[in-house]
C-alpha cells in the first residue's frame, strides 16, 4: 500500500555543479552532502540530488518531470531568485488555485514556485 511520497531524486553527472544552486540560491538546507549525493528535507518529501553514470549533460527533456516548491509568496520569491541571476521561463502567473513561476536549474531541469491561493485544495 502506498502511503505517500518519500522523496524526489534528480540525477546529474556532477552533483557539485548543482549544490550551489539548490543550497545557496534556492536556500535549501542540506541534511547531507557528498560528491555522490545531497539530501534536502522539506516539509514533506525530501529532495535528493544524486550522481548517476548514465546521466550526461543537460536534461534532454526538461519538462518530463517538474519539481514544484511550495512558497508563501510567489512574487517575493520570484524577485529574490531573479536578483540572484535565476532566469525564469514563466513569471508569476495566477491560475484558478495557484500563483506559479517556472524556472530551470543548471542542468536544465524544470522547477516551479507554487503559491496556494485561499480556498485551494492543494
Amino acid at each position: 500500500m502506498l502511503t505517500g511520497i518519500h522523496s524526489v531524486l534528480i540525477w546529474t553527472e556532477d552533483v557539485s555543479r548543482l549544490l550551489p544552486f539548490y543550497r545557496d540560491i534556492l536556500g535549501l538546507k542540506p541534511q547531507m552532502e557528498s560528491e555522490e549525493f545531497a539530501v534536502y528535507l522539506l516539509n514533506g518529501p525530501g529532495l535528493v540530488i544524486g550522481k548517476h553514470s548514465e546521466v550526461q549533460g543537460r536534461s534532454r527533456d526538461p519538462n518530463r518531470v517538474m519539481v514544484n516548491f511550495a512558497v508563501d509568496d510567489c512574487q517575493t520569491e520570484y524577485e529574490r531568485l531573479s536578483e540572484q541571476g535565476v532566469e525564469f521561463i514563466r513569471p508569476p502567473t495566477k491560475d484558478a488555485i495557484h500563483i506559479i513561476a517556472t524556472f530551470r536549474d543548471p542542468d536544465g531541469n524544470t522547477l516551479q514556485l507554487m503559491e496556494d491561493l485561499e480556498g485551494s485544495l492543494a
